[in-house]
């Protein structure tokens, strides 16, 4: 199994901790953001990964990986840095934000789906946000859903109809990645990157999740697999601090 492993960027938010070292690779108690993820990957047999670099990208190595470097991290987003890998985007296939850690739990419910394209939404999401004063809860990319299926996802998106919050980790079939891929290289061909591009003001700057509510409005079905915690965001030092203090997730 393949997974895309979106690690780009430097993480400003978490301030000193990223000086000498990219997002990614800070420590939670003596082990990496990421290492994390490569333990939960390791236990489902996904073991062909495919790492976007940016920022200090020589301090991030992954045993074994093939690597795709975004050196224009400073200028674009996400969306951006995922297709530095464009050409590993074949399924079946997994697409993570590589500031989250997850347990191998969730990542063996994902792949259990049976949808060609499945985000992982956490039902559990409003508990995580008690507190998390330098992350509200507007800028959670949540989900709303019509039966097994994803109407719309991201940040604009309110509380109240929610599903849940997309955790930032994705699966795509041979199918799925194939429609993806195709909408992502009908868009390069036909939009600049300094053209708006959904609830981006820049195409460049777009996240994932834009690429995912074009997908949905061209009639591709998103589904979703529901969880209910397991996983956390890192992407403050106040969200470091609270996963240090807490031990797992």
């Amino acid at each position: 199994m393949r997974a895309i492993i979106i690690a780009a960027g430097r993480g400003s938010r978490l301030e000193h901790h990223t000086d000498a070292c990219p997002k990614c690779m800070v420590e939670i108690n003596g082990r990496s953001i990421l290492s994390f993820q490569l333990e939960a990957f390791e236990a489902n047999g996904v073991d062909d990964l495919h790492v976007v670099r940016g920022y200090l990208s020589d301090k991030l190595t992954v045993s074994g990986a093939t690597y795709y470097e975004n050196e224009v991290w400073e200028q674009n987003n996400i969306l951006h840095s995922l297709f530095c890998a464009e050409d590993a985007f074949a399924g079946p296939l997994l697409t993570t934000y590589s500031d989250i850690v997850y347990t191998p739990q969730v990542v063996e419910k994902l792949l259990a789906t049976t949808h060609d394209i499945a985000l992982v939404v956490d039902a559990d999401w409003a508990k995580t946000y008690v507190g998390r004063d330098d992350h509200p809860v507007e800028q959670a990319e949540l989900c709303e859903a019509d039966g097994e299926f994803v109407t719309q996802v991201g940040k604009w998106v309110g509380p109240e109809a929610t599903i849940g919050e997309f955790i930032g980790l994705a699966y795509y079939s041979d199918e799925g990645a194939r429609q993806l891929l195709e909408i992502w290289r009908d868009l390069r061909a036909n939009l600049g990157d300094d053209e708006p591009f959904r609830h981006a003001e820049l195409f460049r700057k777009a996240y994932h999740a834009d690429l995912f509510n074009k997908t949905i409005a061209r009639g591709v079905k998103v589904g979703f697999v529901q969880i209910e915690g397991g996983w956390r965001e890192i992407d403050t030092v106040q969200d470091l601090e609270r996963l240090s203090a807490q031990g797992s997730v």
